[in-house]
């Protein structure tokens, strides 16, 4: 039986007091971890050439910001990925959450996703060049097609998750389809939904940096691009590291939203 104490660590209470003592932690760690690379470069075991120190990225960091090219950058590849996976979500998940409700759409459908699924964002940029030419609109496709197949089949598999007694019990209880699908499949399937949609933002933004490191004139895989041309390798760490900025403000963003639209999922 447990002990006073074992029950105490397992109140809700006692587990909510580690985030704020885990993100001391978390500051302490990327504080060492940046002073033994510092460390590390200045002690000259590591060329610069080949990995800079975080002061000559942070140096670098100062002179485009300086220039006024770091928000270029940084909101051209925000707007790309946003564009282009807000159109991909717009039609992947009402078509995910059709064929997850429907066998015979899902058969009809899965050759076609099975084709769609295993290419690469990088496969289409060859074709997308030809059809759109080196414009914003071929950017936004590129993210289309890399975050679409993905994003159907997470909202195929969320929308089947659904319990099938709760859809029986709607349905005996007199429940129409449309009130089904609104009030049982779509409150179900919308936390996963949610989940799956996350892990395709972090895919887009694959997706972007592959289009731009190929056809773009601004961008954060321009930058990084343009920095392996001319052996700036701190300024392709400072590419990189924008990047992972980024997509962390951005995920910050979208837990927000998450918590307003499924606020049953707090706990």
């Amino acid at each position: 039986m447990p002990d006073l104490n074992t029950k105490a660590a397992l109140r809700p209470g006692f587990l909510s007091k580690f985030p704020k003592d885990l993100r001391i932690v978390s500051i302490i760690s990327i504080i060492t971890f940046l002073a033994l690379w510092e460390s590390i470069v200045q002690a000259g075991f590591v060329q610069p050439l080949f990995l800079p120190a975080p002061t000559m990225v942070y140096s670098d960091f100062i002179r485009l910001y300086e220039r006024g090219e770091i928000w270029l950058h940084v909101s051209a590849s925000a707007r790309r990925v946003l564009v282009g996976f807000a159109l991909a979500g717009a039609v992947a998940v009402p078509l995910g959450i059709l064929l997850g409700a429907s066998k015979f759409l899902k058969a009809i459908a899965d050759p076609i996703l099975s084709i769609l699924r295993p290419l690469p964002s990088m496969s289409w940029i060859p074709l997308s060049l030809l059809w759109l030419g080196i414009t914003e609109a071929q950017k936004y496709s590129i993210v289309f097609m890399g975050s679409f197949a993905p994003t159907v089949l997470y909202t195929i598999e969320a929308t089947r998750s659904i319990d099938p007694v709760l859809i029986r019990a709607a349905l005996n209880l007199g429940a129409t389809r449309a009130k089904l699908m609104r009030e049982v499949i779509l409150p179900g399937a919308l936390p996963p939904i949610i989940s799956g949609l996350k892990v395709m933002l972090g895919i887009a933004w694959t997706t972007v940096i592959s289009a731009e490191l190929v056809a773009a004139d601004k961008g954060l895989g321009y930058l990084i691009m343009d920095g392996k041309e001319f052996f700036r390798t701190e300024q392709v760490l400072l590419g990189m590291a924008l990047i992972s900025l980024t997509v962390m403000i951005i995920d910050v963003t979208f837990r927000s939203v998450e918590k307003k639209i499924i606020p049953w999922m707090e706990g």
